[in-house]
């Protein structure tokens, strides 16, 4: 049975769920950022993605180790995962989810995922992902984040979703690709949302074909903000090379900002793991850490 574990600190709070080891609430000053999962829109809050972001052609790849087959973006968020530690002062947790039998059916390889949530600022959770290779032989995957944040922010009741927009560093463009049949991605078809431009307005036609990915974002932060209050979210992800923007169809009041190492299947790739673009592998013994931050405004 899923349990919930609160850390704070200041006036931040959040709570993160046994199951998946997710976020389920980031406040300030008791004020809810983080989208509260009504399921007439989306029932999560914000997944752990491992050892996969999105979707493996027909939910299966070869591997070294033999088969893989996972449902879009792994077996994290479908688990239950541990509390390994938390802080004395309350101010962050540590959970642990480890290979067992019926995950080496699905993903062939011995693994422990570390998620470390921690109040880290006056405004700003930070998340972290420690995987190790605990197995023998070269292990590919890729992790991600998908925290969901409430539009209207808290606090501007007076603003609609079409007021946010999504603010850069600096000017740039780029083109994002378009996630094609069974949740793949193709170069086929792409868009650029950017152009030229240090803000990308949001909008629903934004997500008409899912989510729009992103590549080498300049300073890897960008900040979801409303056009009259201020209020919003920043994130930063250094470890991160893509990132992810979506909400889900209909009226849905949220924006969800995924930070990702890897993406889903291109139709242009085969249906080999370590083939992926931009998989990570580690060697046996070898561990990796990747930390994004959410900063509340």
């Amino acid at each position: 049975m899923a349990t919930l574990t609160t850390i704070s600190k200041g006036g931040v709070s959040a709570k993160i769920s046994s199951m998946g080891a997710e976020l389920t609430s980031l406040s300030l000053d008791g004020r809810e950022y983080l989208w509260q999962a009504d399921p007439a829109f989306w029932g999560k809050h914000a997944p752990v993605l491992f050892p996969i972001v999105g979707s493996l052609r027909n939910d299966e790849a070869q591997s070294a180790q033999g088969v893989c087959r996972m449902p879009r973006h792994g077996l994290a968020r479908i688990n239950e995962h541990r509390v390994a530690e938390v802080a004395e002062d309350g101010s962050s947790v540590t959970f642990e989810f480890a290979s067992t039998p019926e995950t080496l059916e699905a993903y062939p390889y011995n693994f422990k995922l570390n998620m470390t949530y921690a109040v880290t600022g006056e405004a700003t959770l930070t998340q972290t992902f420690a995987v190790t290779n605990a197995g023998d032989a070269p292990m590919p995957f890729s992790v991600g984040g998908h925290p969901a944040f409430n539009v209207p922010a808290p606090g501007s009741d007076d603003e609609v979703f079409e007021d946010y927009a999504i603010e850069f560093t600096e000017p740039w463009t780029c083109e994002a690709p378009t996630i094609a049949e069974g949740g793949l991605l193709t170069y086929d078809m792409t868009t650029t949302p950017v152009e030229n431009a240090d803000t990308l307005p949001i909008s629903r036609e934004l997500f008409a074909h899912d989510a729009v990915m992103l590549t080498d974002v300049p300073g890897n932060t960008l900040t979801l903000r409303g056009t009259k209050s201020g209020r919003g979210v920043r994130v930063d992800f250094p470890d991160f090379r893509y990132i992810g923007i979506w909400s889900a169809q209909g009226e849905s009041p949220f924006v969800a900002l995924e930070p990702w190492t890897g993406h889903a299947t291109l139709t242009s790739e085969d249906d080999v793991f370590e083939h992926k673009r931009d998989i990570t592998t580690l060697a046996p013994g070898q561990s990796a850490s990747y930390t994004f931050s959410m900063t509340v405004l």
